[in-house]
């Protein structure tokens, strides 16, 4: 039947999923085109091969908050024996940074390319349509119109962020112009309060800039609310300034080449204030409108109009599937589309009968102090399983290497939350600690496999790290007990 067709899978989307996706059908003998095309953002921001994880995302998003953390360490350092006498020495360049983390994602995207080359798959910088369910046409930045047809289409094109309906968004930044900006941010207002807000207003703040933060109800919707306050908590008391509750109403840009932006807030009443730079984290949309959908019937979801799918990342139309941020209910994730691309090529292609497990993945948001949860959250929890059947163990600690510098006694955070119900498996992990994804990344497999806390009390930590504060919790929050750090 695919003999009748230039190519077996035809992929439109060139980020993480559908990179995963057309290598593991290339690598299977397929016959595979990698489709990717990035419209430039308002501001004219464009990038390369490997989508928005690998140019504006997790990976320039991590860099700059190593750059931020290395920027307080050098302020322990003093505290270490360290002698940085000199104000200047501790100056921070953006330029340059900017230029480092440019050049890593440069060789990324080349790599990307060569990756695809070298297993058998074409690569078409080209704007990719579905005219019917066998045919795309693709267009080229030169204009250049051709039509490839396959056997299965696999959309993989992400998303894209979202503008608020206000006067003058279109002079903000976002996330898409953030990494590449040809100027240091100054004074910055980030509005949202995203992970992605949170994620670069600290490092930003950490970097050296005036940062504030306009919240419009609350900090992280969807995580535990209890860690996001904690993490605003912790960002108020390191340089980052809060306006909460308050929406933007307009910005204006002023002849000195400033933006002034106005806002409302029940609270605060009217005000405005001038930034340098102003940065817009307040959401992302899936970029289903002109793929040409509406031709063979793929159906959206109505309110977010992202691509349902069912537990095979199918369609409704038999032979087009959909993974990643442009799928609905999905984890917006890049392991999570790398997994779903590969274990989709290894079902159409090789026999393979495993479907991508959404369930307990875990994550981290890297704000200044890093939160890192896999399971369900505490609301989540007593919504699902009635706080009747609910214990939650948790401690506050300080991790060692704040001792020296003084640092907070209590900021960081660790809870276990247990379903009683159920031998006490643990249903959700969550720490507020430096490296909080490394740890998470370990216990996650924990979760997987149904641990329970006898599971987590009889596993022997190692010391002195913050990963051990799992294997010796015992306070519960019903039993109404400090759960402030003691000793060591």
């Amino acid at each position: 039947m695919a003999a009748e067709y230039e190519y077996d899978l035809v992929v439109i989307g060139g980020g993480s999923g559908g990179l995963a996706a057309g290598q593991a059908a290339a690598r299977l003998g397929k016959r595979v085109a990698v489709l990717d095309w990035v419209e430039p953002s308002p501001l004219g921001s464009k990038w390369g091969l490997g989508g928005t994880c690998v140019n504006v995302g997790c990976i320039p998003k991590k860099l700059m908050h190593q750059a931020a953390l290395l920027g307080h360490g050098l302020e322990d350092a003093r505290e270490f024996g360290w002698q940085i006498t000199s104000e200047a020495e501790t100056k921070h360049d953006w330029a340059k940074l900017v230029q480092g983390v440019q050049d890593h994602i440069g060789s990324l995207n080349w790599g990307y390319r060569v990756a695809l080359r070298d297993k058998g798959a074409k690569y078409m910088n080209a704007k990719g349509t579905i005219l019917d369910a066998h045919t795309v046409k693709t267009v080229n930045k030169r204009g250049k119109e051709v039509n490839v047809t396959t056997d299965k289409i696999l959309i993989a094109v992400g998303g894209r962020p979202s503008y608020p309906a206000i006067p003058g968004a279109e002079l903000a930044v976002t996330s898409d112009d953030l990494f590449s900006l040809d100027h240091e941010p100054g004074k910055t207002l980030v509005i949202g309060a995203s992970y992605v807000a949170l994620e670069c207003a600290g490092f930003l703040a950490g970097l050296g800039y005036d940062t504030t933060v306009m919240v419009r109800s609350i900090l992280l919707r969807g995580f535990d609310q209890q860690i996001a306050e904690k993490i605003g908590e912790y960002m108020t008391n390191h340089k980052v300034k809060f306006m909460r509750p308050a929406t933007p109403s307009k910005i204006e840009k002023l002849e000195s080449g400033k933006l002034k932006v106005t806002w409302n807030s029940a609270v605060l009443g009217e005000g405005s204030d001038e930034y340098d730079t102003v940065l817009l984290a307040t959401g992302r949309h899936p970029l289903t409108g002109e793929l040409g959908l509406e031709n063979v019937g793929v159906a959206l979801d109505e309110r977010s109009k992202e691509i349902l799918t069912n537990d095979a990342d199918q369609t409704n139309v038999e032979n087009i599937f959909a993974i990643g941020d442009v799928a609905k209910g999905r984890p917006e994730l890049t392991p999570v589309a790398i997994q779903a691309g590969r274990l989709l090529a290894e079902r159409l292609f090789n026999g393979g009968t495993t479907l991508c497990d959404y369930v307990n993945v875990a994550t981290t948001v890297f704000t200044p102090l890093e939160y890192g949860a896999v399971g369900l959250s505490e609301e989540d929890a007593i919504q699902l399983l009635g706080e009747a059947y609910v214990e939650v163990y948790h401690q506050s600690f300080q991790p060692l290497e704040f001792t020296v510098p003084h640092r907070e006694e209590n900021a960081c955070y660790a809870k276990l939350i247990c379903n009683k119900n159920d031998d006490m498996r643990v249903v959700g992990l969550h720490i507020l600690a430096p490296n909080a994804g490394e740890i998470t990344q370990g216990f996650g497999i924990a979760l997987k496999l149904k641990a329970t806390k006898a599971d987590f009390d009889n596993l022997v930590g190692i010391h002195p790290t913050n990963a051990e504060i799992f294997t010796t919790m015992s306070i519960t929050k019903s039993s109404g007990e400090d759960a402030a750090a003691s000793g060591c």
